[in-house]
């Protein structure tokens, strides 16, 4: 087996593109390793080429080893610990892209409250768009927010045949839901860890939210939100149609099937891109590194700069 040391590290062209990865892997009781440039799931043997990843869901019983941490972060690959029934979530891994352009677009519409309102109303257009939510206020769009679960939630308990009562999360008993509430919650951790790895795989900061504010992963939770109606809550209520039994699992299958058929990684790609006014350039795929100046100048870096008149 190769190590680390001897391998070069890949390039981004030589990537898969996020938008083309499998949505994510779950895997439990059994040992992740590495083999060249797949992990190994051992309990048996089955490979997976790492750089098909887009999230690997790591369940109860499983042991992960350096090695193939190595090549999963190296990969771009999101890594997502999952507590019993999906309700704990942990993630790592590193952006496919060398170029900070993403992330700097992202900040600079973040650090100005105009464009951070900005960027918020182009989330809820993408949400309800047969609204224009322009001139709304904050309050107007939550309020909008809500009445469109709640009405998502009663249609796809007609359309199931599964009965809901109200969304009621507990924090610390997964058992405690209902049926469609456990698979709701489910689909929810999925949709973050996709999230999360979409987010993470094209540099930009999970941090800086534009309508969640203060946790680690606000901008995580809103792109996981922009899916929720057509995607998590629809698959959520298919697993909960067939019982109780064995629900998380159910709700992880049918969505990943439903993520599958519809694109949703390359969709949420292009999302992300135009939400922060980013076209695609060839500096996004050069390993290239900038030093500042005085006047928005920058200079190449890997020179000594100390004897040179700039100006």
């Amino acid at each position: 087996m190769s190590t680390v040391s001897r391998r070069s590290t890949s390039t981004p062209r030589q990537l898969a593109r996020a938008g083309d990865r499998l949505s994510f892997i779950y895997l439990e009781r059994c040992t992740v390793h590495r083999d060249d440039n797949a992990i190994t799931a051992t309990d048996g043997t089955t490979h997976i080429p790492a750089a098909t990843i887009g999230t690997l869901l790591l369940g109860p019983g499983t042991r992960i080893t350096h090695q193939a941490m190595s090549v999963l972060g190296e990969c771009g690959a999101g890594v997502v610990w999952v507590g019993e029934h999906g309700v704990r979530f942990y993630a790592g891994g590193r952006a496919l892209t060398r170029s900070s352009a993403l992330a700097e677009a992202q900040a600079t519409a973040w650090a100005n409250r105009r464009t951070r309102l900005e960027v918020a109303r182009a989330m809820y257009r993408l949400r309800f768009p047969d609204e224009d939510p322009a001139g709304r206020t904050r309050q107007d769009l939550l309020s909008m927010e809500g009445r469109r679960l709640k009405d998502c939630y009663r249609r796809e308990s007609a359309r199931t045949g599964v009965p809901w009562i109200r969304r009621d999360y507990h924090r610390d008993n997964f058992a405690a839901g209902d049926a469609p509430n456990q698979a709701v919650t489910a689909a929810a951790q999925c949709m973050y860890g996709i999230a999360h790895a979409v987010v993470t795989a094209l540099g930009c900061s999970p941090a800086l939210g534009f309508v969640h504010s203060g946790h680690e992963r606000s901008f995580v939770l809103d792109i996981a939100d922009l899916y929720k109606t057509d995607t998590a809550i629809p698959a959520a209520f298919d697993a909960a149609a067939d019982g109780l039994d064995d629900v998380a699992s159910r709700t992880r299958r049918a969505l990943r099937t439903r993520i599958n058929d519809t694109g949703l990684l390359d969709r949420c790609v292009n999302d992300i891109k135009t939400l922060l006014h980013h076209n695609d350039d060839a500096s996004d795929h050069q390993d290239h590194v900038t030093l500042q100046s005085d006047g928005d100048t920058h200079l190449d870096s890997g020179r000594n700069y100390g004897d040179e008149v700039l100006w």
